[in-house]
């Protein structure tokens, strides 16, 4: 008999329902989801000899581009949470696996918006720096504002020199892998705001 009494389907369907919540309820849904099939990241690594770093993008890429799509109804439900996720992650697998083909791994390979996020940790910061340096206090607090106290809360700290790990304690987030992947939510909201108001 295996050990686990509660079958997955049951674990899916509170994952799916905290998502469809507001504040805390929704927090741990994202986190839940995370969690539950970050997994996924290992058998990228030996299926496709990735790179942690570039296995840990694609399925942050994968929960960050899924979260959305629960909220706004596009997943139906004909497959199971994990079938519907482990496409998506595979789909974006199979491009950078492509991408890496065609470029042959080179240096001037073309990255995406999280990769860049994820490689360039000192200048990724600079995504508020830049705003601080265009932009008046007022402007750059009121984008913050924009998008939401939890992402305020990350950015805030972050651009303040605290770790993932810190920031994890600090806001009482699972693990700092969940942080990394709210900020780069948090990262690509205000680089949208941030090209909307500079046009």
């Amino acid at each position: 008999m295996p050990l686990h009494t509660i079958p997955p389907q049951t674990a899916d369907e509170e994952i799916l329902n905290n998502l469809l919540q507001e504040g805390i309820d929704r927090k741990r849904g994202e986190e839940q989801l995370f969690s539950k099939y970050a997994y996924f990241i290992q058998q990228a690594m030996h299926k496709y000899s990735f790179q942690e770093e570039d296995a840990f993008t694609i399925y942050a890429d994968t929960i960050i581009s899924a979260i959305p799509k629960i909220v706004d109804g596009s997943f139906q439900r004909r497959s199971s949470l994990k079938t519907w996720l482990y496409q998506i992650f595979h789909n974006k697998c199979v491009d950078l696996v492509r991408k890496n083909a065609t470029n042959k791994r080179s240096v001037n390979r073309t990255t995406s918006i999280s990769d860049i996020f994820l490689n360039l940790a000192d200048s990724a910061r600079s995504v508020v720096q830049e705003m601080m340096d265009r932009t008046d206090r007022d402007l750059i607090k009121q984008r913050l504002n924009e998008i939401g106290e939890n992402c305020r809360q990350i950015l805030s700290q972050w651009a303040e020199g605290f770790s993932d790990k810190e920031i994890a304690a600090t806001l009482e987030y699972k693990t700092a892998d969940v942080v990394k992947t709210s900020r780069l939510r948090c990262l690509d909201k205000l680089r949208q705001l941030y090209k909307v108001n500079t046009k």
